[in-house]
């Protein structure tokens, strides 16, 4: 990931300061992975920014980058001059992430020649931002030395706020099938997402049938994909026709969603994939999850787009889930179920069976192709969106738990989930009318995703504390 340094300073605030804050930025930075892009000593006096021509000078540098540039690191090693810090980000046309941080001063080193004043200038340096229209984030502590554990955690999670915004801006979703008739709970919005530079490009299921009906056997895509599937995951007593179906499947999503150029993907399921072609989709889309490519049942597009936020965020795979249980009587415990698509990612063992929920319906031999197990132990965010028709805004809430080892006997994939106040959490989603759907992911990142979609797509979220 590029990230754009500015470097602020100011004529009568000790110059050396300016070079050694540069010098430590940068060394922060690549410590983080990040690559660095900077006025050099060369471009202008310490590589920084002061006057009106060097905040041009780092504008054209920006804009040079504009497609590889994830977002902006202000850093105040002394008061900085804030006009400029806020005329280079103006100049540079760019709509990214800006974190601003200052460096603090050591008590012993306030002489002329070492003091930095940067907690004040931050005030002064926000201010004009504000002034001038441009979101920005802060550190943690309003001071912060670029070489402290600190900031290096600023850093790890103002990098997840750039790649949720990047990954959600000029986003294309595959919606594959049209949405359940009995879900009207996953309805959305197209315009909405369209609006926020979210687009969805739709497959009907006749299509997808009709292209695996004229796929031979031995076609090499498909063989590929039924290889893959059982070096993915057990497939048990699974007959061998519904796994050359799932294979076939597969295969026409993979092209498809090459050809429509979608990152993400949200499958129809009850009850026509099960009743046309004779399985369930659940072993695919746990497969293109695992691979990051996030899937979502039910066509929830609002859901997978969760699920990708988080995907952003973590770098590890997401699932969908329902708010579907509560466990005993412990009010800040439940069950969150899906019947599975869960990647492997969220199990310690899995295995393929068929879909119990219904299967009396259309019969176990056509409901072969979940991916079952317990749901392991360990931190986890959870977050949903939604588009809201009648304010035509984004809106969602994000929050932190934790999978619990707690016991539990049921079917497909399933954990008991702890998650503080969970009783409040729970009465805010039925107050506001939200969907029994979430995303979840192992990771603790509910401020990055707060922080990404309220200051940069300006939704309305709510983060659970």
């Amino acid at each position: 990931m590029k990230i754009g340094l500015i470097v602020g300073n100011r004529g009568f605030f000790p110059g050396h300061l300016a070079e050694s804050g540069r010098t430590e930025m940068l060394a922060a930075l690549q410590r983080a992975g990040l690559e660095a892009v900077a006025l050099t000593p060369e471009q202008s006096r310490h590589g920084a920014v002061e006057s009106y021509a060097e905040a041009k000078r780092c504008a054209a540098l920006f804009r040079s980058h504009q497609d590889d540039l994830a977002g902006v690191i202000v850093t105040l090693p002394n008061f900085g001059d804030e006009r400029a810090v806020a005329d280079t980000l103006r100049l540079s046309g760019l709509r990214v992430p800006v974190l601003v941080q200052a460096t603090p001063d050591v008590p012993a080193q306030m002489s002329i020649a070492a003091r930095r004043d940067s907690f004040c200038g931050k005030m002064s340096a926000c201010n004009n931002l504000r002034q001038y229209g441009i979101p920005y984030s802060l550190t943690a502590s309003h001071t912060v030395a670029p070489e402290s554990d600190a900031f290096a955690a600023d850093l790890a999670q103002f990098a997840a706020v750039c790649r949720i915004v990047r990954g959600l801006r000029n986003l294309r979703i595959g919606s594959i099938g049209a949405r359940p008739t009995a879900f009207n709970t996953v309805r959305y919005s197209e315009k909405i997402l369209e609006a926020q530079g979210i687009t969805v490009e739709t497959l009907d299921l006749s299509e997808v049938i009709g292209r695996i009906q004229r796929l031979p056997d031995h076609d090499d895509a498909a063989q590929a994909k039924l290889a893959a599937i059982r070096r993915y995951v057990d497939t048990g007593n699974t007959p061998e026709a519904a796994l050359l179906k799932m294979a076939k499947l597969g295969a026409v999503i993979d092209r498809w969603m090459r050809h429509a150029a979608v990152e993400i993907s949200a499958v129809q399921c009850w009850t026509s994939i099960e009743e046309n072609l004779g399985v369930v989709p659940c072993t695919l889309m746990s497969m293109m999850s695992e691979g990051l490519l996030s899937s979502a049942c039910e066509v929830d597009i609002c859901g997978v787009l969760a699920m990708h936020a988080l995907r952003l965020a973590s770098g590890t795979p997401s699932a969908l889930l329902d708010w579907n249980n509560n466990y005993g009587a412990d009010p800040n415990k439940a069950v969150c179920f899906h019947c599975s698509n869960l990647p492997k990612h969220f199990f310690n063992s899995t295995k393929m069976d068929f879909q119990a929920i219904i299967a009396g319906t259309v019969g176990v031999e056509n409901t072969y192709g979940t991916v079952v197990g317990k749901v392991k132990a360990g931190a986890m965010t959870y977050a949903r969106f939604s588009t809201d028709d009648t304010s035509g805004r984004m809106r969602g809430y994000s929050g932190e738990g934790r999978f619990t080892d707690d016991p539990l006997q049921t079917f497909g994939g399933a954990g008991v989930v702890e998650i503080p106040q969970m009783q409040r959490l729970l009465r805010y989603i039925c107050e506001q009318g939200f969907e029994h759907h979430v995303a979840a992911n192992f990771s603790q990142c509910a401020a990055a995703i707060h922080e990404a979609t309220t200051r940069y797509l300006q939704w309305d979220m709510h983060l659970h504390a």
